[in-house]
């Protein structure tokens, strides 16, 4: 259970803070529902109290995760399979699976191959997603605003091969 001002993960949406928690009703259906808005995109999101563990909402990591986060993105050494499909399967599931270091693997993994050989639509969409991801829970954990955060990725990324 989660309360206002709690910093919380949403996988596939991001990290966002719990605005309020009101009482909708919905195809007949009344529910109570967490509002969070998301510091990436200023976008709102409504999520059925109900239905957060099942979605995955959980909190923000603490700032020791950070550190591991920063290692993840600094290893150059990626072991992602040469097929397509079933590398984008890999990397969808890890950004459903709502942990950072996952979402953090993928951002790497998608930033070096984009350097190296170039992405296809579908996995340049699928990094742009993973990183507001990224960025959206490393702005709240860190207390950072977006500039601040990008500049951080972009040193780390301008150490990448390409």
């Amino acid at each position: 259970m989660f309360n206002v001002g709690d910093k919380v993960v949403y996988p596939m949406h991001g990290a966002g803070i719990i605005e309020a928690i009101e009482e909708k009703e919905i195809l007949g259906a009344t529910k109570k529902y967490y509002v969070m808005k998301l510091p990436v995109g200023d976008m709102k999101v409504m999520i059925p109290m109900d239905c957060s563990n099942q979605v995955g909402l959980r909190e923000v990591v603490c700032q020791e995760m950070v550190e591991q986060v920063f290692d993840v993105l600094q290893d150059h050494q990626t072991e992602v399979s040469a097929n397509w499909n079933r590398r984008y399967r890999d990397h969808l599931e890890k950004i459903k699976s709502g942990n950072i270091l996952d979402v953090a693997e993928v951002v790497r993994n998608l930033t070096i191959r984009d350097r190296v050989k170039g992405l296809s639509t579908g996995e340049r969409k699928m990094l742009e997603s993973a990183r507001q991801i990224l960025i959206s829970e490393l702005i709240l954990v860190k207390n950072a605003d977006h500039d601040e955060i990008v500049s951080e990725l972009e040193i780390i990324f301008s150490g990448y091969p390409n």
